[in-house]
């Protein structure tokens, strides 16, 4: 069976760390951490656009 990156239901604000951090079997909480410091060190803007264009590419978990 093969996977898909999908959101997660575990959500803060969408779902997209969440659906993240379980493709790759991670923490949900280290993945929110890492790409809040990445937004915040990249100048925010590439990091929240990023993150909207995510939430509307990724499907719902069906």
């Amino acid at each position: 069976m093969q996977k898909k990156l999908t959101k997660s239901n575990n959500k803060v604000l969408a779902g997209v760390c969440g659906g993240i951090a379980e493709y790759f079997d991670l923490d949900h909480t280290l993945v929110r951490l890492a790409y809040a410091f990445l937004s915040i060190f990249s100048a925010g803007f590439p990091g929240i656009l990023l993150y909207i264009v995510a939430m509307i590419v990724m499907p719902q978990r069906a």
